[in-house]
């Protein structure tokens, strides 16, 4: 018999927010974390605008010298994992480490990394390296520094699927309690690579939006849409078996109830035409939870601000969820902090938490006219919706065809 499974932790690291308090509050707000970038120099960039990540001191968050052996990827990911282990309430030297496990994903990496060390190859010569560079760079030290730090000593992976690495990473580690792995998991994502080698790279793909208008560049489901708005940060939560969490007497903030993943078979970019890879993703996920389309009161959509992905999205809906598609709210969490790639999911479902606890639903910021032809759902556009959520359903989908889809309930014992 699958454990019953719910969050009692949240952490985040955010371009409009550092802590999930700050995150949630802007959010709230309706405030955008776009801007141009300050990290280099774009005078040859198409692209002039990202989310990136403010005033974050790695040092206010985390052991210094700790931090010093992480890049922004990995320090976002800890600090993000320790604010959801305080949240939690958690006392290791109560628990078993062995039965505390961390998944928590990354899509890429230390860009970063490989950019300034190729550097010091090309002009200095292959002596030069950081020594500690191959640690730095690769994309399972996030959650190799969380089990550090943390003292969790059970399963710890790191899930790369690109754009729904975090979704992934969250639904995996839903599992690891369903079939009595683990007890507690702190999962998630966390991203960091705005950089010229990332910024570069997916304008080459012309997957990036070169609007100018920080109000007007990530607008998901909007006729004018031309792209995504590259962004960083972390989502990390603590899930744990319902039974453990009830005898320590920890908040429960909601339970994830089902899981979807499924591969479309079809582009390395593009999702499927029909949406038929996502939709199946979402039927599996209420399926599991005991949910009908009818149901679902919310869905977080992957949203990305691009024609393809809000195209084939809105048909996916449609096709999973049949005549309910019309009543449910949909939006995007993108429209204001920008696609934080293997990040995403994280925060995303962080979202998805805090709207049951509330009953808000935030409205797709700077998303102003509709596509009419394509896209033709409840997209929450131009104010929020308040209203008792019960069931949230929050999607990812990443270059290659990955699809991932978690079934958010509203705790009840």
């Amino acid at each position: 018999m699958k454990r019953r499974v719910v969050v009692t932790g949240l952490g985040a690291v955010t371009p409009i927010g550092n802590t999930v308090e700050e995150f949630w509050s802007g959010i709230k707000e309706g405030k955008t974390g776009i801007g141009e970038i300050t990290r280099f120099d774009t005078a040859d960039y198409k692209v002039k605008l990202a989310a990136e990540v403010k005033a974050f001191n790695p040092k206010e968050r985390m052991d210094v010298k700790a931090a010093k052996r992480m890049e922004p990827f990995a320090q976002y990911a800890v600090a993000a994992a320790k604010e959801a282990y305080e949240d939690s309430g958690l006392d290791m030297k109560k628990e078993d480490p062995f039965r505390a496990g961390v998944i928590v994903g990354s899509g890429i990496g230390s860009l970063e990394t490989v950019e300034r060390e190729y550097t010091k190859i090309q002009t200095k010569g292959p002596g030069k390296v950081h020594p500690l560079m191959v640690p730095l760079m690769i994309s399972n030290m996030a959650a190799g520094n969380i089990s550090i730090q943390l003292g969790f000593k059970g399963k710890c992976t790191n899930v790369v699927t690109a754009c729904a690495s975090g979704t992934n990473s969250i639904g995996d580690a839903f599992r690891a309690i369903q079939y009595n792995d683990a007890d507690i998991m702190i999962a998630g994502g966390c991203e960091s690579c705005i950089c010229p080698t990332g910024v570069a790279g997916f304008t080459g793909l012309t997957a990036l939006s070169t609007s100018t208008d920080p109000k007007r560049a990530s607008i998901p489901f909007d006729k004018a849409r031309d792209g995504f708005v590259l962004g960083e940060g972390a989502g990390v939560v603590v899930l744990e078996e319902l039974e453990h969490a009830k005898v320590r007497g920890a908040k429960i903030y909601a339970e994830v109830a089902g899981y979807g993943a499924t591969g479309d078979a079809y582009h390395i970019t593009s999702p499927a035409e029909d949406g038929s890879g996502a939709a199946k993703a979402m039927s599996l996920a209420m399926e599991e939870g005991g949910v009908e389309p009818s149901q679902v009161d919310y869905i977080n959509a992957h949203g990305t601000s691009t024609h393809h992905n809000d195209l084939f999205e809105t048909r996916a809906i449609h096709l999973a969820l049949g005549d309910a598609a019309k009543d449910v709210v949909v939006n995007s969490t993108k429209s204001m902090i920008g696609h934080l790639l293997g990040a995403a999911g994280g925060v995303e479902f962080i979202v998805c938490v805090k709207s049951i606890e509330d009953g808000f639903i935030h409205q797709t910021v700077g998303t102003k006219d509709v596509d009419p032809e394509e896209c033709d759902l409840n997209y929450a556009i131009g104010a929020p919706v308040k209203k008792d959520i019960n069931c949230v359903l929050t999607n990812s989908l990443g270059f290659g065809g990955h699809n991932a889809t978690l079934l958010l309930k509203k705790y009840e014992a």
